[in-house]
């Protein structure tokens, strides 16, 4: 098991880009399939394929690309990341997976979800990427975001399909679903 530390840290070293695009598309996929079970329902492995595609191919390049530009360019990273980054991440996300789901209005989400999910996203965000811009060596940063997305993919991937991106949506769907698992076991 301690090998595997060291060949991803060589992996990232020499293949920075696709090792922490791997990586962070692995997480954040894994966060759609954590949201679908959590909801108790039966697993949906298109949604998740729907998922894992426009984050390979979109989220987690723009990610990479992103982070090595605050880094070189920009003094006031954690501002420039809410400003421009979250709602270019918060828009492709939910006209993406409306893309990919063939619906008839791609933009119907969007126009619903945005600024709830923005709003939620100004909770999480700022804190991850404060220590993210702090404390993380710059070839981890878009891994230590994929993990942080792990946690963001269950809440949007939950937004997109049933919430109405507020955090409140999510906690009360979550804890409906918690409260009445643990009703349901037997008392020893």
């Amino acid at each position: 098991m301690a090998g595997w530390w060291p060949a991803l840290s060589r992996a990232a070293r020499r293949h920075p880009w696709p090792t922490n695009v791997l990586l962070y598309g692995s997480l954040f996929t894994a966060g759609d399939a954590l949201q679908q079970r959590l909801q108790g329902g039966e697993a949906d492995w298109r949604q998740t394929w729907r998922v894992a595609t426009l984050v390979v191919t979109f989220h987690a390049n723009f990610n990479y690309v992103w982070l090595g530009l605050l880094e070189r360019a920009l003094p006031a990273k954690l501002l420039c990341d809410q400003v421009v980054a979250a709602p270019i991440a918060i828009s492709a996300f939910y006209a993406g997976m409306s893309i990919l789901q063939e619906k008839d209005d791609i933009f119907l989400d969007l126009k619903q979800k945005f600024w709830n999910t923005y709003l939620s996203g100004l909770v999480y965000w700022p804190f991850v990427q404060l220590t993210n811009f702090s404390l993380v060596p710059v070839q981890w940063r878009t891994a230590y975001t994929g993990v942080c997305g792990f946690l963001w993919a269950i809440f949007i991937c939950f937004s997109q399909q049933s919430g109405d991106g507020t955090l409140k949506s999510a906690f009360t769907i979550f804890r409906t679903k918690w409260t009445s698992a643990i009703e349901g076991f037997p008392e020893k």
